[in-house]
């Protein structure tokens, strides 16, 4: 297996600290790449962090620890400035990635678990009472990103859709439903106050009759439409690439007692109380701005109530670990959810679950902004954007940015063959490779021999050191759950090769410099489509 030369010098530093201050062997060691080039390849302020608690001088501790330093496959490490100890790879060290992607191939920046967490990722979780919009778009693309990331990690993943099957906004669709199968239209009198106005309700309302359904029996059609629905928002997902393990139904946790079992024991805890004739219970205790009420005057659950019962099921069913992936609109409910859960006292932790909040998208074309579907009625869906540009540019374009900003979708820029659009920019770096190979004819697996010191210029050297970044990136990303990082790490080494095409020949006369030129090409072809993947975005052969 190739050296991974930030872990070879992580562990000389490490041992280094055993020898110098062995009471801090232990300390975290943070490498970075310099920001500036002439300070090598790998920055650690290690001394400067721990010269304060040992009393003494941070250059004169730095010196200490690279005098226990001896690498083969750095330069010997300097002191810099106040006591920033900086590691200059040798020529030969930087290709070393090259051949750890060739040897690792699809698996390069994958991880291993010697016990994977079992973890789950709940996105989209949309009501079915009509089709996805962008903003369950932008959900589907994170969520699924965020679990593949977690995948490469190691970790066994469960991708979990909640569907809010109960309540009123099922209720006004079953009503708007019954009003179009009864020759009733939006605007007419006798049209629900919170009705669905869409075409959607027409086509729905047609099947029911044709169907021989009741026209008035609102319970048929209510369960008529939510199967209607929810088949139609599988069938968008599927044209996503998206894929579900687990579909959990909030109308079970009602059918099952789950949410009455939860208010019992919150008030068997002592953790509510009677006001005004509904009852309340104590967040305050547990970091909310105010108590809030559980069950209304009326009888009926509050919405955040269920919501609690089906966290419990998580916890219950494994799941020590569990991301949602929401809109910002649920920004109130993550306080609401902690704290009910912690009044349960079943020793969940205080933070569980994570949440990633996605801010909302705005679709421009043509200069304008988009906010009709022809079919939905007051809203762009998945299924448009998909019909305009694509799948591959759908979901790049919804996590190229952080969750939590803003984001422009503009279908003309989606359509653009230029440098300018990030997803063509990317896949034509793969294709460009794809089609130097085929122009080679040789067999890529003779590639592993290649003699890699032959790649000397700065631009081969900057591309290997990008591949080198890829599994750190990956593991961050997972981490942070951040797939905009990989979007953004995907742009870069794409521009770097391309700038690397434009500049250089790769199918030289020299045979041993080709070997090594395409030998690079072949590991940037491999990254790409490993990061590709991760987001769900596909690496053609030609374009």
């Amino acid at each position: 297996m190739a050296t991974d030369p930030k872990s070879a010098i992580e562990n000389a530093l490490r041992a280094a600290l055993r020898q110098e201050a062995p009471q801090f062997a232990d300390a975290p060691i943070v490498l970075e790449r310099p920001k500036q080039a002439g300070h090598g390849d790998f920055s650690s302020n290690v001394a400067l962090q721990l010269a304060k608690m040992l009393k003494k001088n941070p250059r004169e501790f730095a010196n200490a620890l690279i005098s226990q330093i001896s690498l083969d496959i750095v330069e010997k490490p300097e002191v810099a400035g106040p006591g920033f100890i900086n590691f200059r790879l040798k020529a030969g060290s930087k290709t070393g990635a090259i051949r750890r992607v060739l040897e690792e191939g699809r698996d390069y920046g994958r991880a291993r678990q010697a016990q994977p967490q079992k973890m789950q990722v709940e996105f989209v979780s949309a009501n079915p009472t009509g089709p996805l919009h962008v903003g369950h778009g932008r959900q589907a693309a994170l969520g699924d990103a965020i679990a593949a990331l977690l995948e490469w990690q190691g970790h066994a993943v469960t991708r979990e859709f909640y569907y809010n099957d109960a309540g009123a906004q099922i209720e006004n669709l079953a009503l708007s439903v019954k009003a179009r199968a009864n020759g009733v239209r939006p605007g007419d009198a006798g049209w629900p106050e919170e009705g669905y106005n869409g075409e959607y309700i027409e086509d729905i309302a047609r099947e029911f009759v044709a169907k021989d359904g009741d026209k008035t029996n609102l319970d048929a059609i209510r369960q008529f439409a939510v199967a209607y629905l929810r088949a139609e928002q599988d069938v968008d997902l599927q044209a996503f690439g998206v894929r579900f393990d687990v579909y959990y139904l909030e109308s079970s946790l009602y059918a099952e007692g789950k949410v009455a079992g939860v208010v019992k024991a919150w008030s068997d805890n002592g953790k509510t109380y009677e006001q005004d004739g509904a009852l309340w219970l104590r967040t305050t205790e547990y970091g909310d701005d105010k108590n809030r009420v559980v069950r209304k005057s009326d009888g009926t659950y509050t919405y955040f109530v269920p919501d609690v019962a089906y966290h419990v099921t998580k916890w219950q069913r494994g799941f020590k670990k569990v991301i949602n992936v929401q809109g910002t609109d649920h920004h109130s409910t993550v306080t609401r959810v902690r704290a009910g859960l912690q009044a349960l006292k079943l020793g969940i932790p205080q933070g569980y679950p994570d949440y990633v909040l996605h801010n909302m998208v705005k679709v421009m074309r043509g200069g304008a902004e988009v906010k009709i579907s022809k079919r939905a009625g007051s809203y762009v869906t998945v299924r448009d954007l998909i019909d305009w540009v694509g799948r591959d540019a759908v979901r790049f374009f919804l996590v190229s940015r952080k969750a939590d900003s803003e984001f422009v979708f503009d279908v003309d820029l989606a359509l653009e063959k230029s440098e300018e659009n990030p997803v063509y920019y990317v896949q034509y770096a793969h294709a460009r490779v794809c089609s130097v190979f085929a122009q080679w004819g040789g067999d890529p697996g003779s590639l592993s021999g290649a003699d890699l010191n032959r790649l000397a210029n700065p631009r081969e050297l900057t591309l290997s050191q990008r591949l080198a970044e890829f599994p750190e990136l990956v593991a961050t990303a997972a981490r942070e759950h951040a797939p905009h990082s990989v979007a953004f790490y995907l742009r870069d080494l794409a521009g770097e090769f391309h700038s690397y095409y434009n500049a250089e020949r790769i199918l030289v006369e020299d045979e041993a410099l080709r070997a090594a030129r395409l030998a690079l090409c072949a590991a940037v072809r491999q990254t790409l489509a490993n990061g590709l993947s991760l987001l769900g975005v596909s690496a053609p052969e030609k374009m």
